[in-house]
């Protein structure tokens, strides 16, 4: 008898990874999660952690929806998969407070906004509710990924020219400061972010000139 199933890591399994850290970008492409981007990424650490956090959610529900997608009464499924989401995101938020209390205090009430990410919602509605369990999982790493490195992009220059540091960590030598080197405050405020998720943009578009023919 024919065995039909794909393997595991199948170039098919690993586009689903990759694409999303590149050409089909969740932030830079499709624009979603946009708001987190913009609130927690004035450090590395808390960018790091919310970034793990949306990682672990995305790829979990997908995970979740996909194995119940058969079960599930087409007209409740958006409040199926909020409680499912909302579920994972409670458990991420506990763990934080039991073991990284003061990243938890810094996050604030953006662990808790995941449950309202477009980037959730998005991907349980057009892959998990159509595909089988180990895709929609791995869509979810990918999506979830996709969406860490630009906060990790993010993240990594406002706090290295906004503070002058790196995870908390003096990186500018004190000779600079001495020498009349000041931080760029502006760049620990929001709307630098949203430049520089800007110009993240037009690199990836410059570079990839059908994105643009698409819009």
């Amino acid at each position: 008898m024919e065995n039909n199933k794909q393997p595991l890591f199948s170039p098919a399994n690993f586009r689903l990874l990759t694409k999303p850290l590149g050409k089909n970008n969740p932030i830079t492409v499709q624009v979603l999660g946009v708001c987190s981007a913009l609130a927690v990424t004035v450090k590395l650490e808390p960018a790091f952690v919310m970034a793990v956090s949306v990682v672990v959610v995305v790829a979990l529900s997908n995970l979740l929806i996909s194995l119940l997608r058969n079960t599930i009464p087409q007209r409740i499924r958006m409040i199926v998969q909020l409680m499912i989401v909302a579920f994972l995101v409670i458990i991420v938020d506990q763990i934080l407070l039991a073991f990284a209390y003061e990243i938890s205090k810094k996050l604030s009430i953006f662990v808790g906004l995941i449950i309202t990410n477009c980037i959730v919602m998005g991907r349980l509605e057009a892959f998990a509710m159509t595909n089988k369990p180990w895709e929609s999982f791995v869509d979810g790493l990918g999506n979830g990924a996709g969406y860490g490195v630009i906060l990790l992009i993010v993240a990594f220059f406002r706090e290295l020219i906004g503070s002058g540091t790196l995870w908390d960590y003096q990186v500018i030598p004190q000779s600079f400061y001495d020498a009349g080197y000041l931080n760029n405050g502006m760049f620990i405020l929001p709307p630098m972010a949203l430049i520089i998720v800007g110009i993240i943009i037009w690199i990836q578009r410059a570079r990839h000139k059908e994105l643009t023919e698409k819009n």
